[in-house]
């Protein structure tokens, strides 16, 4: 005798959880068997998988739905989007990042604001002449938002770390402090008063912006030195390597959600935090357990990642969202070519004028950013993903769905766009990028910077004294990049001493885990 635990809703989404489980073990095989593909890569196949697995849905419900699952925005940027962006800073090479860290705040937050003040007002003059439908001041600055975010990773795939490391360094983290730019703009929008738009509210936008981008840095920050801390005293590798794991997975999560409780932004906070914990953290624990972290935070992005692209595959061919916009399909077309030329204007408006701005401010040529590697950094940001879903989600829909065409266009623009640059710019970038980079020219140029890089490393490990570390650079440098050079020299060998006179003691980190000589003295920058 059975009991039949599952009512009939239940037993709908166990079968469509389970055949999506299935999709998703479809994905992971059939990228590992296009991997050598010189255009494919594993999200291109699972937002193909998506829509084709859409479009059979469609047909045997006979146009009703093409989705196994709901979509909320909120279960996008609760759960999906948490462990890609903690991993992005786990296991981040911190050496590189910080070593172009100037140049990823220029790109990622002033370049990001350039990109969204020319998507807004294009958006503004374009859509409105195109008779879309009624929206709001404050819609046209969601839309600047919503594309101002990037989805850098089809141009990551092809990007040797080993080869470019700098330019691999820039296009990872401009991407990521995009998207948390991005993000910040689209909740300072919402919180703005534009009944009345004066002085006063432009100096309240951007104190609500630094706010929320300071903020948010220092609770990542705090959160992952407290979990450095407790996993240093109590020391729970001691008696259960299981429990190690569980705190720092936990700890990792609580401060994505706490920046939700505060209302600040998450991905800034978990990214960081991922910083923290690799740099102190990670080297507190036993070996088993760093191997074990590693892995497991890896896997957890990738798993997020391949759902996430594989769905908005599926819910691109969703019938309520093109339902309200198909007795006008040509407003429609017109509104995702205005905003996809936006968006390769405004990512050309600062991608150009900020490398020449950065070249100005480098010492070395090989560390200078030419015109083939600014056509890559230029071509990385062009396609959009799902931050772009999830912010327009937000903005015009309410529960995946929209009754005025305003909105409808605006949500069939976005799936469009984003649809178009991961499928065709992202076929394209494997050719392009070994175009513009061929792998023996960029091996050889890394190799040259890797010595000067190593060089300098040296001399600042060593504490020499800054008169004497002109001597790695053979060109007379001017006054403005010799002073920025040495200002940053400076910082960093006082964040040298800091860190292991007072930072590393409290916190644990390499060379300080007392009662632990099993530790490895290898860090999470040796991955």
């Amino acid at each position: 005798m059975g009991v039949n635990i599952l009512s009939d809703g239940d037993e709908v989404s166990v079968n469509s959880i389970t055949l999506f489980g299935a999709l998703l073990c479809g994905c992971i095989v059939f990228g590992r068997l296009l991997e050598k593909s010189r255009w494919i890569n594993e999200y291109i196949t699972a937002l193909v998988v998506g829509l084709c697995t859409g479009g059979i849905i469609l047909l045997t419900t006979q146009g009703k739905s093409s989705r196994l699952l709901a979509f909320d925005e909120q279960l996008f940027f609760i759960y999906l989007l948490p462990p890609i962006i903690f991993n992005a800073g786990f296991q981040m090479k911190k050496k590189h990042f910080f070593r172009n860290f100037m140049a990823i705040i220029l790109f990622g937050a002033l370049g990001t604001l350039i990109s969204f003040s020319v998507i807004s007002f294009g958006a503004k003059e374009l859509l409105g002449k195109l008779d879309i439908g009624f929206l709001e001041l404050r819609d046209y600055l969601a839309i600047g938002a919503i594309f101002s975010a990037t989805d850098s990773v089809c141009t990551l795939q092809v990007l040797n770390q080993d080869e470019t490391p700098l330019l691999y360094s820039l296009v990872f983290g401009e991407g990521v402090v995009n998207d948390a730019t991005a993000v910040v703009l689209f909740n300072a929008i919402q919180k703005l008063d534009l009944s009345h738009i004066n002085s006063r509210v432009a100096l309240s936008f951007a104190g609500s912006f630094l706010y929320l981008f300071l903020a948010s840095t220092f609770l990542g920050v705090s959160v992952g030195l407290l979990s450095a801390y407790l996993i240093k005293k109590i020391y729970l590798g001691r008696h259960s390597t299981d429990r190690e794991v569980a705190l720092m997975i936990l700890m990792a999560y609580l401060s994505y959600v706490m920046a939700a409780m505060f209302d600040l932004s998450g991905i800034l906070t978990v990214f960081f935090c991922g910083i923290v914990m690799s740099h102190y953290t990670w080297h507190n624990v036993t070996t088993n357990s760093k191997v074990t972290t590693r892995h497991a935070f890896a896997t957890l992005s990738f798993i997020a990642e391949i759902f996430i692209f594989l769905y908005v595959g599926m819910d691109a061919l969703d019938i309520e969202k093109w339902r309200f916009v198909k007795d006008s399909p040509g407003k429609s077309v017109g509104a995702s070519a205005a905003l996809l030329g936006l968006v390769l204007v405004g990512r050309a408006c600062f991608v150009f004028p900020l490398s020449f701005l950065s070249n100005c401010l480098k010492r070395s040529e090989h560390d200078k950013f030419g015109l083939r590697q600014q056509i890559t950094i230029w071509w990385a940001g062009l396609m959009r993903g799902s931050v772009s879903m999830a912010l327009a989600y937000n903005q015009f829909t309410r529960f995946g769905h929209t009754q005025l065409p305003g909105n409808a266009v605006m949500i069939t623009s976005t799936i469009t766009i984003v649809l178009f640059s991961t499928v065709v710019f992202g076929l394209i970038t494997k050719p392009l990028v070994r175009f513009l980079l061929p792998p023996s020219q960029s091996f050889n140029n890394s190799l040259i910077s890797s010595k000067q890089s190593l060089a300098r490393q040296l001399l600042i490990d060593r504490q020499e004294p800054e008169g004497e570390m002109g001597n790695v650079d053979f060109r007379r440098l001017d006054s403005l990049s010799m002073l920025l050079k040495k200002t940053s020299l400076t910082i960093h060998n006082y964040w040298r001493m800091f860190d292991d006179g007072f930072m590393r003691p409290l916190f644990g980190g390499r060379g300080f885990v007392p009662g632990a000589p099993e530790l490895s003295k290898g860090g999470c920058d040796q991955y």
